[in-house]
């Protein structure tokens, strides 16, 4: 069932309401932490998605901006769901991430920036991504 907050996100980024998208987009629209493909694939199991239309899914949702990439050291790639100032030209999703040591969590905290760091004359900056890692508040 789409949510009002997801047919909005679909609809601002131009893109048709699928049942998977629909699906999709509710999962991180109810999400409190990052979530990976494989955790994705168990929530929309019953809903007879296949991996491939899932994964296309994701991909479309980060292209748009809808969604960010989150590293969290584990080497496999989760994702979140942006700010709305993000777009498909840009991600302005440049804030800190937090994993949890012990539930494995890992939240994004928007309202932490990444600090500028000034670099050498030469290099840009393109992407920046702050890991931190500790206890989280549920854990603790």
């Amino acid at each position: 069932m789409l949510t009002t907050k997801g047919t909005e996100i679909l609809k601002r980024n131009g893109l048709r309401l699928t049942n998977c998208r629909s699906a999709v987009i509710d999962v991180f629209c109810a999400a409190h932490t990052a979530i990976g493909h494989a955790e994705l694939e168990d929530e929309l199991i019953e809903d007879e998605f296949d991996r491939v239309t899932i994964y296309r899914t994701i991909n479309t949702f980060l292209d748009k901006g809808i969604i960010h990439k989150v590293m969290d050291g584990s080497g496999i790639g989760k994702f979140a769901l942006c700010s709305a100032k993000c777009d498909e030209h840009q991600h302005h999703d440049d804030h800190i991430h937090f994993n949890c040591l012990a539930c494995g969590s890992t939240t994004c905290m928007e309202e932490l920036s990444i600090p500028k760091v000034d670099l050498p004359q030469g290099y840009e900056v393109k992407e920046a991504n702050l890991l931190l890692k500790g206890i989280c508040v549920k854990c603790r």
